[in-house]
């Protein structure tokens, strides 16, 4: 920590015909601020295969952080989902934004087939429900560009040690929501709040729990 005052926190471009999209929205507020010893660096990556990474690993280097949480939209979730798991495949139900959509694809040819985030997911979920907050434990980030990042990320940084990562995913806003019917929503200052607490938690806790935290589907 003496060495690495920086947490890295990521989000991502509007995509898939939105305007906005939360988890920049959320990085934006959290830029500057300090959390703990560290103080918060935003980074807004393309929501774009492979460019995403090249942005990320610009700014892995730059900033050199001792902890990166990476941010994402989540139509259909109603909560701060903390992802355990990224898998190193990229297959696309539709196009990114720069008009590319792969199909069964590794994000990095020859890497493994998973890694698990390094974050105390369950201490992070923990600590946001006690505040009131709504969370879970996800074992699924996706197939898309979220999960591209994800994987990149904990790819670039495995043998690094004393640098830390992982990913959530974020509820759409109410704005968008009101948009598309029955879609759950949490007001951004709550996402503001809940990553704030989120990243706090992360950086002052070296173990995770071992409470339940599984799916059984």
């Amino acid at each position: 920590m003496r060495r690495m005052t920086k947490i890295l926190l990521t989000g991502f471009d509007a995509f898939g015909g939105e305007d906005v999209n939360p988890s920049w929205l959320v990085a934006q507020a959290l830029h500057g601020q300090r959390i703990g010893a560290a103080t918060v660096q935003a980074q807004r990556l393309p929501c774009a295969f492979g460019l995403a990474l090249a942005v990320l690993d610009e700014a892995l280097a730059t900033h050199r952080p001792v902890l990166v949480l990476a941010l994402g939209q989540a139509a259909g979730r109603g909560d701060f989902s903390i992802e355990r798991v990224a898998i190193n495949v990229d297959d696309a139900r539709i196009a990114d934004n720069a008009g590319a959509q792969p199909i069964d694809e590794p994000v990095v040819p020859g890497a493994p087939a998973a890694y698990f985030s390094t974050l105390p997911v369950k201490a992070m979920v923990q600590a946001l429900l006690r505040a009131g907050l709504p969370a879970s434990v996800s074992q699924s980030a996706g197939t898309y560009v979220c999960n591209h990042v994800f994987f990149g990320l904990m790819h670039a940084l495995h043998r690094q040690r004393g640098r830390r990562a992982g990913f959530m995913h974020l509820p759409l806003l109410p704005e968008q929501a009101a948009r598309q019917a029955g879609q759950p929503s949490l007001p951004l200052a709550t996402q503001v709040e809940g990553v704030r607490l989120a990243l706090a938690t992360a950086l002052a806790t070296a173990a995770d729990l071992r409470i339940g935290g599984g799916a059984e589907t």
